[in-house]
């Protein structure tokens, strides 16, 4: 979509990055002759130019972040770049792996953010391009966090570098590792005005696009560098301020004193079904509207130009998806890992009255045993070639039916929220967001309840206080939040109620399902024997976020991410790793990766980018 952002915005130089990874030409540098970008053309010129920029980065934000995990396989067609990504083998000229895309962008972010005047105001007093200069950070701190996620060690600077005597010493200077970058970018954004978490800049529409889906909201970014950050380190802290953020976000992205509940959003069978050959879709499960509204699920993308030759074509759906263009052959499908998982769900049925439930059979055609959203986004079919009459089959991935590409939506927000807080110490919070939904009523009398401790001295049972002024945090009103209960979906009319179960998405109503539970959901009011059973939840309840996460984001480049960061959580990380990606083909074997050590987790270029071992 260059042309609907540059070209229709009026296309500007913009910097390149430096010597190698950093290399700098002066006659490409970006308004370089002025002291300020004081101009309001300039300055969204200036924003354009990024986004432009960060255009380069969208295919490989996917595929590096799927290929690598264990829910895909490669067919016969892909192509070299493809397959050394997912053999954990990427040769320095992968095209995948050009770290100068990354720099690029930050070095334009640089340049913004230090040239750009937050002096100015007008006649209400607001700082003219605050909007700008937010937006500008959220998305150098992406670039950032994406850049050390796949190298694991990179040389850092946060001045725009206009010279090669600059580029060279940014080469030589120190690197900053997955911990080291996300410090410095909680800091960084830390100083942003708490307003601007939501206030994104508004270019209107452009060609079709809303362009608010361009930017990354400041929470998110804050959410995901803390859980990073925790992850790395342990710190029940970080993992408390990652929930903060997620949830900051979930309650003011549409206002004060609004909702952004999940929805009854969901594939499912029809209650009182027996014949199994009619499910019931309600709203987005796996096709996102590329729309701006209170319900919306897309939350950020990178756009991606109409046709290859406009300059950052996104070849997502010709990877993905049979097409014209790719003679509708694919080069990625789901693995038979995949397949496993989402079989191995049990799909709870209501039945018509909505008092009981029973469970769909196992063995049943297309996918539709277990978790039925793998059935609704994946199809094989096949078509006739015109020319030899012969069958070719086909594949098609509804997820990959735009030209953009789709980087943050809401279930991906409350699944992270979710994440932390299981790792802060609160797994029945967890799975209440994934078995059933929020509100204040359900975390009352769900969650609230396991924090009661027992004071001998009154001979009585009272509410830990630490416990329930963290999560009082948490306030899903019950003006604004309603959790479906059995009757509501048996009606199929949620009678106001907006709240269900991530895990409700796809395998039926998860309340009233006896298989998918929290172990040991017991009171315990002694706090040593409530601490031990909060660790053995934990641990099982970061099990179902992993197998949620397959479920729910296949093919949307988060997978190995995720896996990433269960196994640092695990008390051998790289055994970890190695096990859940080595079971790709599932039940049918194995592929071995090198993954005997961390250092082989992370991409290597050059020499010079990657974490190599002495």
């Amino acid at each position: 979509m260059v042309c609907g952002i540059a070209a229709a915005m009026m296309a500007l130089p913009v910097l390149t990055s430096c010597e190698d990874f950093f290399t700098q030409e002066s006659d490409d540098v970006l308004y370089a002759d002025q002291e300020h970008l004081n101009i309001a053309e300039d300055s969204i010129y200036s924003v354009t130019g990024i986004l432009t920029k960060l255009q380069a980065l969208a295919d490989r934000t996917v595929l590096l972040g799927e290929l690598r995990g264990d829910l895909v396989d490669l067919t016969t067609v892909a192509n070299n770049d493809l397959r050394e990504i997912y053999e954990f083998n990427v040769s320095d000229d992968n095209k995948y792996n050009q770290p100068s895309d990354y720099y690029a962008v930050i070095n334009n972010c640089n340049y913004f953010i230090e040239h750009v005047d937050t002096a100015l105001h007008d006649n209400r007093g607001e700082i003219i391009f605050m909007k700008e200069y937010c937006a500008v950070k959220a998305i150098r701190a992406w670039t950032y966090l994406q850049l050390v996620l796949n190298y694991g060690e990179v040389p850092f600077f946060d001045k725009a570098l206009l010279s090669k005597e600059q580029a060279e010493q940014a080469e030589s200077a120190g690197k900053k590792n997955i911990e080291e970058i996300c410090t410095y970018f909680i800091n960084d954004l830390a100083t942003l005005p708490e307003r601007y978490n939501t206030e994104l800049p508004g270019y209107r529409q452009i060609r079709g696009l809303e362009s608010k889906l361009l930017y990354f909201p400041l929470s998110i970014v804050r959410g995901d560098l803390y859980l990073w950050r925790a992850t790395m380190t342990g710190s029940v802290e970080d993992y408390k301020n990652a929930a903060r953020n997620y949830y900051k976000y979930i309650s003011e992205r549409n206002g004060a004193f609004s909702a952004y509940p999940t929805t009854e959003s969901r594939v499912c069978w029809t209650p009182g079904q027996t014949n199994w050959s009619s499910r019931t879709v309600y709203s987005d499960v796996a096709s996102f509207s590329e729309s701006v509204n209170a319900n919306a699920e897309l939350i950020s993308l990178i756009a991606g130009d109409s046709i290859r030759a406009e300059g950052h074509y996104s070849e997502l759906r010709n990877i993905f998806t049979s097409t014209k263009l790719n003679d509708y052959k694919v080069s990625v499908t789901p693995s038979q890992r995949l397949f496993d998982i989402s079989e191995a769900q049990n799909n709870c049925v209501l039945a018509a009255n909505g008092l009981s439930v029973y469970y769909a059979p196992k063995g049943l055609n297309e996918h539709r045993s277990g978790d039925l959203r793998l059935s609704w986004y994946y199809d094989q079919s096949y078509t006739i070639d015109a020319v030899s009459n012969k069958r070719i089959d086909t594949q098609d991935i509804s997820k990959y039916n735009s030209r953009n590409v789709h980087i943050y939506r809401r279930t991906m927000v409350y699944m992270r929220l979710a994440e932390a807080l299981n790792g802060a110490g609160y797994p029945r919070m967890a799975f209440q967001i994934l078995a059933e939904g929020l509100s204040n009523k359900a975390i009352e009398e769900n969650v609230m309840s396991r924090y009661f401790n027992y004071d001998a001295e009154n001979d009585t049972i009272v509410m830990s206080q630490k416990d329930s002024l963290f999560l009082a945090e948490f306030n899903f009103d019950n003006n604004l939040y309603g959790v479906c209960d059995n009757l509501d979906l048996a009606k199929t009319a949620a009678a106001g109620h907006n709240q269900i179960g991530i895990h409700m998405r796809g395998s039926g109503y998860t309340p009233m399902d006896t298989t998918y539970v929290l172990p040991h959901d017991t009171i315990e009011t002694d706090p040593v024997k409530r601490a031990k059973l909060i660790k053995e939840q934990q641990a099982a309840v970061d099990t179902l976020l992993l197998t949620e996460s397959a479920l729910e984001f296949a093919f949307e480049g988060t997978r190995y991410y995720d896996i990433m960061r269960f196994a640092k959580r695990q008390a051998n990380p790289a055994a970890a790793m190695k096990q859940i990606i080595e079971a790709r083909r599932g039940t049918k074997g194995t592929t071995s990766v090198p993954l005997t050590d961390e250092s082989s987790w992370f991409l290597k270029w050059n020499g010079k980018l990657g974490i190599f071992k002495n």
